[in-house]
């Protein structure tokens, strides 16, 4: 069994803390020597994806020292107890199971009686048949036409990642004509989010996909009643268009309501769901079921590699572990995730919820306090949009944030265009290279305002194209890092109490039952 102690408690952080040894990244980049650093400080990871942290502040002593802090703390033990079907969500006494749903790294995991494997991998069978019936126009509209949409109605980690994942891919199955059928989202309970959507929307030829795991989340509901007045008002039976993704004891299950039903269960966290069927029926419908098998095989490939014991062949958990030593140890409060391909604009979102709802908490699995910083602030927008808006800040405010880039050699489409000597997507990789040596080695100017500190850290992953096995990489990856990360901070990632209190004030504003400041906002608000 894995032994579970607050970071601080550890003498490997002890002696991390103690050192006040710093890495001047100017130094070490320098000359020659810093050209071999940016050869040697780099991990292989799945699917051809490389992790390089040579623009980090770490050298050989810091490595050492994270690597006895990996070892001390056990990660690789914690994780394989994870994905043993060790109860490591300890505030909701649950399994953490979404591994599972891209392959099987250890023992069978038997849960209620069901072996989970063989449950997930179930209804991605079913999802895979539904889908193919679907495409074959076997199942179809009142009129025998094909739906050529699906729309996913969730909120949270029932619409961040698979919309992030969908949007990936859009334009890769366009240029390898694998888009079945054209994918949008219904998120906000704001009313124009629904209206935008239908509006823009032939509802005969489309499909909805309710998401829900509860099946009483109220603002997916409030948008399901949206979509069911939108086909109504069609003269459409929303039972032939509408299929549900929930849990079994869910009142969306057997419901004659829906098309079909696919099933999740407690196992699988909202932000963790991509893999499962929450992003399979949507990813499955709009690219084909062999589109999201080359995804899950992606993610299967990185949870292999995360497994492994040693850092310095982990790229997950070294990246981890660096992450730990600038938040506690460096200081550093936020993460900037920083995409240089367009597919990945909604990236950076879905890893703010999968990072911030994790591991933004005050007390350990155990529901002690912690008295160390743990999650970081996480944002980005892909490049090169970002250089021209918040960089301002990230290269000479007073605040040194992290860096994390993500770059691919190719494009999706094959499309480019050659100008002033080079092409597009060569502009957009000399972008990456520049940005992490300015932010790193500054320039020295005696006029203060085109002075540059540098310092700034960073680090890169760099494949040749996004395709499915690389992005099921990639996701998992960051998944990985986050659970590593929570394992360090001695946290439960994978409960999330602090999206409840709001919810809770919320249904008395709206029943009326309200006093105070409450009150006064309920009518400042005209609720």
């Amino acid at each position: 069994m894995a032994n579970w102690k607050n970071l601080d408690t550890l003498d490997a952080y002890k002696a991390l803390a103690e050192s006040g040894h710093r890495v001047d990244l100017k130094e070490v980049l320098a000359g020659e020597a810093g050209a071999e650093r940016v050869k040697k400080y780099s991990v292989p990871m799945a699917c051809g994806l490389t992790y390089n942290y040579a623009s980090k502040q770490v050298d050989e002593e810091v490595l050492a020292k994270l690597s006895a802090l990996a070892k001390e703390s056990d990660l690789e033990g914690k994780f394989r107890e994870l994905y043993n079907g060790a109860m490591i969500n300890t505030g909701e006494k649950r399994l953490v199971l979404h591994h599972l749903t891209r392959g099987q790294l250890g023992d069978d995991v038997i849960a209620d009686g069901t072996d989970k494997r063989a449950f997930y991998t179930g209804e991605q069978k079913k999802i895979a048949e539904f889908a193919s019936k679907v495409h074959s126009g076997e199942i179809c509209n009142a009129a025998g036409e094909k739906f050529t949409t699906v729309v996913q109605i969730g909120i949270g980690g029932s619409d961040l990642g698979p919309r992030a994942m969908y949007i990936a891919l859009e334009n890769w199955a366009r240029a390898n004509g694998k888009l079945r059928m054209e994918a949008k989202f219904i998120s906000n309970v704001d009313p124009d989010d629904a209206v935008s959507v239908l509006e823009t929307t032939d509802v005969a030829h489309t499909l909805f996909i309710l998401v829900s795991k509860s099946g009483t989340t109220l603002e997916t509901l409030t948008n399901e009643a949206f979509v069911k007045n939108a086909l109504a008002a069609s003269d459409l039976d929303p039972a032939k268009h509408m299929i549900a993704v929930t849990s079994e004891t869910s009142p969306l299950a057997k419901n004659s309501g829906y098309l079909a039903a696919f099933f999740m269960d407690d196992y699988i966290g909202g932000r963790y769901s991509s893999t499962s069927a929450v992003g399979g029926a949507v990813l499955s419908l709009a690219f084909g079921p062999e589109v999201f098998d080359a995804f899950l095989s992606g993610a299967a490939e990185a949870d292999k590699l995360a497994a492994c014991s040693d850092p310095m062949s982990n790229a997950a958990m070294l990246d981890a572990l660096i992450g730990v030593y600038e938040r506690n140890i460096l200081g550093y409060e936020s993460t900037a995730v920083l995409p240089y391909a367009q597919a990945l604009a909604r990236f950076p979102a879905h890893l703010q919820q999968a990072d911030m709802e994790s591991n933004g908490k005050s007390v350990n699995r155990f529901g002690e306090p912690v008295n160390y910083k743990t999650g970081p602030i996480l944002f980005g927008e892909p490049g090169t949009n970002g250089q021209h808006s918040f960089y301002q800040l990230l290269h000479q405010g007073k605040t040194v944030v992290p860096l994390q880039f993500i770059v691919f050699r190719e494009n999706q489409t094959g499309t480019d265009v050659d100008i002033q000597g080079s092409t597009s997507q060569k502009k957009l990789e000399a972008n990456v290279a520049a940005q992490i040596v300015a932010f790193a080695c500054g320039k020295d100017d005696d006029n203060l305002n085109k002075h540059f500190d540098g310092g700034r850290p960073s680090s890169i992953i760099v494949g040749d194209m996004l395709t499915p096995e690389a992005l099921g990489a990639l996701l998992a990856h960051f998944e990985n890092k986050i659970m590593f990360q929570g394992f360090l901070w001695n946290l439960n990632s994978f409960d999330q109490e602090g999206v409840q209190l709001g919810k809770v004030l919320a249904k008395k504003v709206l029943a009326h039952d309200t006093d105070g400041a409450l009150a006064e906002y309920s009518r400042l608000l005209c609720i």
